[in-house]
């Protein structure tokens, strides 16, 4: 006969065991992935009617790794988001959280993939924040339950006894950036990889100073269950996207424009797209249907050329709101370059034939960005700066890759080999990224597109089989 004690704790193991299945073998025999995030610019939004963001991405990666299904739980607050892992609804939380002791002690994560800092953000023109001292007094808004809230108590709690703030119940950190622009709170803290990406929609907004030490954004996973595995999982696909670059690939799509544009240069993107945007936003609208292209982009290539002004001119004669060249006016049936709508569309059909005649490997986004470099600097000193990419061991198929050999065409050392010879290399760098800047922001403008749910389609990053969950603007 057995001992009493021993099968009585054979029964708790068994218990135990049932209590806390495997999250990795539930998600395989389920044939999905639920993950929870939130709206914003840096996790989770639409993308030409279509989810995208890098955190939506990164876990459409993990859905193919694993051979299931990607499906998406928007939280309408940052507690919601750990509620509904309690609740076991998620069973991973993608939300560019970053790593804090308190949800350490109640949630596994993974490791990090993503190092951030806290900026505390001010308006210009009022007296600028430059260290924790300055804090107490002003009036402070952070997300409810984020970590820079958790920053705070601990500063309260060791040196600034004094020291207030609001917790504002949203997941989404443009509403405390608004509270500051509209001048109902002194100062936000936001994370820096935000705040990079959504300056451009506050150009008057500004950095203070950086509070406390780089953070860690990781993934949070449901409690009660054996998340061994599945963590294992997810730390060796991060780990193995970092050596082979796709995680930087990543970065690059959903932040590579974020550092292109100067404040001030956002700012009057902002009074343009008030002022002069409205006038000719139907007949971008209609161009971009005829030619099949986003309007938002026709319309941020539109804005780099001429501001929106249809009768704009340079020294070298190009013209008109997409400033042409006589020659390709000619060769697009352009006959007047000042009429807005002929311009457009010899614009439109340009750019397309930019982009036509790139190799067919060159994927999406790159594609565009490359054939954006064209429509600039001419295909022919983009095949110079791509044969210097790949000289150079870089990846001509890669925008960031070309981005970076492209100012090798004004330096002889490197034109005077090449087949197209000297060309301003840095100027196309600039053209494009400010092209994505204005895109971007014009994409967050149009708030009632990014309330819709659409039908889904796979991208790079995203497997066949995806669906959505109830997307909302949060």
């Amino acid at each position: 006969m057995k001992n009493p004690l021993f099968l009585s704790l054979l029964l708790v193991a068994m218990l135990t065991a049932c209590e806390r299945p495997d999250a990795l073998d539930a998600i395989r025999d389920s044939g999905e992935l639920v993950v929870v995030s939130r709206n914003s610019p840096t996790t989770y939004f639409l993308e030409k009617n279509e989810p995208a963001g890098f955190e939506y991405a990164l876990a459409g990666r993990l859905a193919q790794e694993l051979g299931v299904e990607l499906v998406v739980k928007p939280a309408f607050t940052l507690g919601e988001i750990f509620e509904r892992l309690d609740r076991r609804e998620a069973d991973v939380a993608a939300a560019g959280l970053v790593l804090t002791d308190d949800r350490a002690a109640l949630y596994p994560h993974s490791r990090p993939y993503e190092t951030l800092t806290a900026q505390v953000v001010y308006l210009a023109g009022q007296r600028r924040p430059r260290k924790p001292s300055h804090l107490p007094g002003r009036s402070i808004v952070v997300l409810a339950g984020s970590g820079h809230a958790e920053a705070l108590r601990r500063l309260r709690d060791t040196e600034l006894p004094e020291l207030s703030w609001e917790e504002i119940d949203a997941a989404d950190t443009m509403e405390i950036l608004d509270l500051v622009d509209q001048r109902q709170a002194d100062i936000a803290l936001v994370n820096s990889n935000e705040f990079a990406v959504l300056q451009g929609l506050y150009p008057r907004l500004k950095v203070g100073f950086e509070l406390g030490d780089e953070q860690q954004a990781v993934w949070y996973l449901a409690p009660h269950r054996d998340n061994a595995a599945l963590v294992a999982v997810i730390d060796d696909l991060v780990t193995r996207m970092e050596d082979s670059g796709e995680l930087g690939q990543l970065r690059d799509r959903y932040f590579g424009h974020a550092d292109s544009m100067s404040r001030i240069g956002s700012h009057t993107f902002m009074l343009n797209m008030r002022r002069s945007l409205p006038t000719y936003k139907p007949l971008i609208k209609q161009i971009a249907r005829e030619y099949q292209l986003d309007w938002r982009l026709l319309a941020a290539i539109a804005y780099q050329e001429s501001h929106w002004n249809p009768e704009a001119a340079s020294p070298t004669g190009v013209r008109g709101m997409m400033m042409l060249t006589l020659p390709t006016a000619r060769e697009m049936g352009v006959n007047n370059r000042l009429d807005p709508a002929q311009s457009l569309r010899g614009g439109a059909r340009y750019f397309k034939n930019m982009r036509r005649r790139l190799p067919n490997d060159i994927p999406e986004p790159d594609r565009t960005w490359m054939a954006l470099a064209a429509y600039n600097i001419g295909m022919g000193h983009l095949h110079d700066a791509r044969a210097l990419t790949e000289h150079y061991d870089g990846d001509p198929h890669l925008w960031r890759d070309v981005m970076e050999h492209l100012p090798l065409l004004q330096k002889s050392k490197y034109y005077k080999s090449l087949r197209y010879g000297y060309a301003r290399g840095l100027e196309a760098v600039t053209y494009v990224q400010n092209i994505r800047h204005y895109y971007s922001i014009l994409a967050w403008q149009d708030i009632p597109e990014h309330q819709q749910s659409p039908p889904l389609k796979a991208d790079d990053y995203i497997p066949d089989s995806v669906r959505e969950i109830g997307l909302l603007a949060l």
